[in-house]
């Protein structure tokens, strides 16, 4: 069965359009306007192994905040389409990704209880014209529309692009495991039945 979905999304703000295929190889072609975030997305795809195409055209004059809020709803509920019943995932994954003096823990659970518990050295700051108070409201807006628990710990670093480029791959990676099919679960991980 192919993981694939394709989504938009057109509001007063952003209109987006999204396409994810949970098995694919890592290729991506991000365009968002904004460069840094397109070279985030770009590298938690390849290290996360999945396929994504982002077109996204926003009021990035006001604010980058609305643009990356969104693409982060229309990522998350194109990561829950593509997986549809859950049956046969891992449902866990987890990565610990060093760049350089930081290291980024990332831990999922695929669960349909969203939550985020995200705790970075540095929460404020830009990298170039990036607020890096905006990865926190990506994450959350993913979390939420993917129905998914994430851990983001970085324990240590002082780098802002070390840290939030670390924080990408790891979620890529965590992502990546968590969604892999595995041959010895029949169904879903879940005692109760359901995820």
């Amino acid at each position: 069965m192919e993981r694939v979905a394709s989504l938009t999304r057109d509001t007063s703000e952003t209109k987006i359009s999204l396409k994810v295929n949970l098995d694919g190889g890592g290729k991506s072609q991000v365009a968002t306007g904004i460069p840094f975030f397109n070279h985030m997305l770009e590298l938690m795809a390849k290290h996360g192994f999945f396929d994504l195409e982002v077109k996204s055209e926003g009021d990035l004059e006001v604010d980058f905040h609305h643009s990356i809020e969104d693409i982060g709803i229309i990522l998350g509920e194109a990561v829950k389409k593509a997986l549809a019943t859950k049956k046969g995932i891992r449902r866990y994954g987890f990565a610990s990704v060093p760049m350089d003096e930081a290291l980024a823990q990332v831990a999922i659970d695929i669960c349909n209880r969203p939550h985020l518990i995200y705790k970075l050295p540095v929460a404020r700051g830009k990298i170039g014209s990036f607020d890096i108070e905006l990865v926190k409201e990506f994450f959350q807006a993913l979390s939420n529309a993917a129905g998914i628990t994430v851990h983001i710990n970085v324990p240590y670093g002082s780098n802002r692009h070390h840290i939030i480029e670390a924080v990408f791959k790891a979620f890529g990676r965590a992502l990546g495991e968590a969604v892999t099919i595995d041959p010895r679960i029949v169904g879903v991980l879940s005692t109760k039945g359901i995820l």
